[in-house]
């Protein structure tokens, strides 16, 4: 970090850090209520992303983003599957390959717990205007860009 740092960018950065330590305290607080690992939010979040994006989700794209092995990938796959949020599923396309779907009582569990502060993130976000959202898309995807691992070869 360069000692001349402007004091305003720091307060930004630490800002940043206070959002996300807050996001995680509440992440913390779901897993313990529904007797999830922090790990199994994390993979339904990625499977739910994969979904939006229209991407297949398989165990090996899970494993990846998750930054695990195939026995890691697998007990979270199994745990996930038992306690009803995620189903094991024959592609349509190739009945070999096996696709993960978060099933529509983890979206309501989520929903439900995430939902007002969702809702209040979106009320902050009217008050912005399309300029201003899009300087807060370009900063929040660059600092994504900054903390994301480049793949391995």
């Amino acid at each position: 970090m360069d000692d001349n740092q402007a004091p305003d960018d720091l307060r930004l950065v630490h800002l940043l850090r206070a959002v996300t330590a807050e996001f995680g305290l509440r992440q913390t607080e779901f897993t313990a209520r529904n007797g999830m690992h922090p790990t199994d939010v994390r993979a339904l979040i990625c499977l739910l992303d994969a979904a939006r994006a229209g991407e297949p989700a398989t165990a090996g794209l899970l494993g990846a983003r998750l930054g695990l092995n195939s026995a890691g990938t697998t007990a979270v796959i199994d745990r996930l599957e038992r306690l009803g949020h995620v189903a094991r599923i024959r592609d349509d396309r190739d009945r070999r390959r096996v696709l993960l779907r978060v099933e529509p009582q983890a979206i309501r569990l989520g929903r439900a717990f995430f939902g007002p502060l969702i809702d209040g993130v979106l009320q902050v976000l009217d008050s912005f205007d399309f300029a201003e959202r899009d300087t807060v898309r370009r900063f929040l995807t660059a600092t994504h860009a900054v903390f994301t691992p480049e793949p391995a070869p």
